[in-house]
């Protein structure tokens, strides 16, 4: 009988997702070994449909073909933040679903992180400013510019803090499939 000894992935793909319904953000890092690299960083534009049903569609669509484009290994996306304003919470919350559920369908293992936790693994302060974030992962990843918004460095910031995360026991909530998913949530699931 031959058996393979199975060895570590020492390359993988992170996409970060920073979702929204105006502008959805996204960065993609590749890592070798203990080394991160720069791969991409943009962002969807959305603020110019008015149908909120259009907009995660598209929101879906986009999540697809950057992980049948791009092939991540990982998905790394912001979790919304609670505010004061239900609807703007439920829209994002919407927004967040629809690309976790584009990274589900492909399979891709998901990862949530808070916006102070994003901020802390990349800045050392989980109060820092977007512009803070930006400036970090500029001076981190060797990036010649930063985008006028910044919505996109928001999403690398979330590829990047699951790199630093990837390590530890506990990097927040987990998913490898809709079955892990529902695993994890039953008190959401209706029965």
């Amino acid at each position: 009988m031959n058996q393979e000894k199975k060895t570590p992935k020492t390359e993988r793909i992170i996409l970060g997702i920073d979702p929204g319904t105006t502008i959805m953000g996204f960065g993609l890092i590749r890592v070798v070994g203990k080394k991160m690299y720069f791969l991409q960083l943009n962002e969807l534009q959305l603020q110019k449909y008015k149908d909120h049903y259009l907009k995660l569609k598209l929101i879906f669509e986009r999540t697809i073909e950057l992980i049948d484009t791009y092939h991540p290994d990982e998905i790394a996306i912001e979790a919304p933040f609670f505010g004061k304003n239900v609807q703007s919470m439920l829209k994002l919350g919407r927004a967040q679903g629809v690309a976790m559920a584009a990274g589900l369908s492909r399979e891709v293992p998901i990862t949530e992180y808070s916006p102070k936790k994003i901020k802390m693994a990349i800045t050392g302060s989980g109060n820092a400013s977007k512009e803070q974030v930006a400036k970090m992962l500029q001076s981190l990843l060797q990036l010649k510019t930063l985008p006028k918004n910044l919505d996109s460095t928001d999403g690398l910031a979330a590829a990047v803090c699951h790199f630093y995360n990837s390590d530890r026991v506990e990097i927040g909530k987990s998913y490898s499939g809709w079955s892990s998913f529902v695993k994890q949530n039953e008190k959401r699931v209706k029965k």
